[in-house]
């Protein structure tokens, strides 16, 4: 079977990112955080859960679809000039976006002058913006030389040099969060704008962004394979997948000495990551566009083709809910969320199961909603 034009669009990469962004509403929005199921936590430090594979998962097809697009472009004739203006408006926007949606709702006026500058949006738009001019004109053999020097060269920086006022060597210091050379980054650029829940490092810092641009830079490089139009598909997704197990044993191996952790976004942790993500988007792209099997796919779909409304809507109702709209409770003021968990879940339900029962309700929520503006055809693009 040979692969669609270049014009058309794999469906299964609208099912990956739908995929993605609906796991995302599901482990973000529980009815109680003291009551989640293992796999829908963060682990605690080092390791990985399902929920883990989330963010490098959307990071990874951002760098596919990145490709894909500008390819696209370049077909129509925009010239390399256009390509970078689109790739920095486009990654600056989405900046802008996170940034506001950190700030929502606006006030007190702390939610400026306090704001949460790293994040999982800029920090997005970030990674799009240096991986798709990292390799705009670049061959095969650059960006994965890129790929080298980013991971290798954070490897290094993280474990063999010495941590300001911490560690005489970073290697001793990567079991305790704040006392990382991450950490110190963190503090000395950006303290008093991380994030709240830590105060002292940010899951997004500024140096454990330079390993998830390698995130999005290996999705490129996967979006290059995808759009080979001289190999069939099937020959294309076997290898695919091929590569992604072997990645996925890479960063297992380097886990050894450089453990796969997603505070930290580690060197094994994007190898990992970005295997796993690999032979996913293989199989799914097998099942869907190889052997035709659909039926399940239009959900998906809806949630892949809006990710950027799904993210920023969802985020500004979840702060409603949780903390901003309260009602009064036997003279308590109390979030709404709280209220309709209790009464609706928690009443009858174990806790774990009605906390993941509130969850899946916030997420059939946000489908409908999606739905309605998929038959409208009405897509946010950044």
């Amino acid at each position: 079977m040979h692969a669609p034009k270049p014009s058309e669009r794999l469906v299964s990469l609208d099912v990956f990112r739908g995929l993605t962004v609906a796991g995302m509403l599901l482990v973000n929005n529980p009815g109680s955080w003291g009551a989640i199921y293992p796999p829908l936590a963060h682990a605690s430090w080092h390791g990985w859960t399902p929920t883990d594979l989330i963010f490098p998962f959307f990071l990874f097809i951002v760098g596919i679809t990145t490709h894909l697009s500008l390819a696209v472009r370049r077909r129509r004739g925009d010239s390399d000039a256009v390509l970078r203006r689109q790739v920095i408006r486009r990654g600056v926007l989405i900046v802008l976006i996170g940034w506001g949606l950190a700030a929502f709702p606006f006030y007190p006026i702390e939610r400026f002058t306090e704001l949460r500058i790293p994040g999982v949006l800029p920090r997005i738009g970030v990674a799009y913006l240096c991986a798709g001019l990292l390799t705009l004109n670049a061959s095969v053999k650059q960006v994965v030389g890129m790929l080298a020097v980013l991971l290798y060269g954070y490897w290094f920086a993280m474990t063999l040099l010495p941590v300001p006022g911490g560690c005489e060597l970073g290697a001793l210091c990567l079991n305790d969060p704040s006392r990382t050379l991450a950490a110190w980054v963190d503090r000395a650029l950006l303290d008093g704008h991380l994030w709240k829940a830590a105060k002292t490092w940010d899951p997004e810092g500024p140096l454990s962004t330079l390993p998830a641009i390698g995130t999005a830079m290996l999705g490129v490089l996967c979006g290059r394979w995808i759009a080979l139009t001289d190999r069939p598909l099937a020959d294309r997704l076997n290898a695919m997948f091929a590569v992604g197990a072997l990645m996925m044993v890479a960063g297992l191996m380097w886990n050894w000495s450089f453990p796969i952790n997603k505070g930290l976004w580690t060197s094994s942790y994007v190898l990992f990551s970005a295997g796993m993500a690999a032979a996913a988007i293989a199989t799914i792209t097998w099942i869907i566009d190889v052997q035709r099997v659909t039926w399940w796919t239009r959900p998906l779909v809806i949630y892949g083709v809006n990710p950027i409304v799904a993210f920023v809507g969802s985020g500004m109702m979840a702060r409603i809910i949780y903390s901003l709209w309260k009602i009064d409770v036997d003279g308590t003021p109390v979030a709404v969320q709280s209220v309709v968990y209790k009464a609706a879940f928690a009443s009858w339900l174990e806790p774990r199961n009605a906390s993941f029962a509130f969850a899946l309700c916030f997420v059939l929520c946000w489908y409908a909603v999606l739905a309605a503006l998929y038959r409208r055809n009405l897509i946010l693009k950044v």
